[in-house]
């Protein structure tokens, strides 16, 4: 599924792990996530990788990569946490594309697929290392799970929470 949208020139695709564009996603998130957790970013990579490419995958989940100009900017996916809640997982932004809003562009996009989905919250964790996703996910309107007086390292995972409004599910039903 490729969609266009505002802002111009962004497009969304709704791709597999091992698909080419989720590539640029899963290079740099692992250099990002060695540089700040210690671990190297071939490791990183295995693992992401590694991840089963089902979790993300349809009626559960999804991944989707946001491009301009056919060049991979943003991206996001989704599993399945239980019946009523999707996790969200791999959120990025290239780092030459930061500052433009588009971290908070993958999350709409991500919550509005989620809701298409019938899934009525959405959880996920971040790293204590992390603080600009921790801004981002407070500026979009989720709820912090934790005592934020915790000092981010002592407190590890930082998890967080967001309900969604009742509207209709995938297959067209009231909720």
């Amino acid at each position: 599924m490729t969609q266009q949208l505002s802002p111009p020139g962004l497009r969304v695709h709704q791709v597999a792990q091992d698909d080419p564009l989720a590539a640029p996603l899963l290079a740099e998130l692992a250099v990002e996530y060695s540089a700040r957790y210690g671990r190297s970013p071939g490791e990183l990579h295995a693992a992401l990788r590694d991840y089963p490419a089902t979790e993300f995958a349809p009626p559960h989940g999804a991944l989707l990569v946001v491009t301009r100009d056919s060049e991979a900017v943003a991206g996001g996916a989704f599993q399945r946490y239980d019946a009523e809640t999707a996790e969200l997982k791999r959120i990025w932004t290239s780092r030459e594309h930061r500052r433009q809003g588009l971290g908070l562009f993958v999350l709409e996009q991500l919550e509005a697929e989620i809701a298409r989905r019938g899934y009525r919250r959405i959880y996920l964790t971040t790293g204590p290392r992390q603080p600009e996703a921790v801004g981002l996910y407070l500026a979009a309107g989720y709820t912090a799970l934790y005592d934020p007086t915790v000092p981010a390292e002592e407190l590890g995972p930082h998890p967080f929470e967001k309900h969604l409004p009742a509207g209709t599910d995938e297959l067209g039903a009231s909720a």
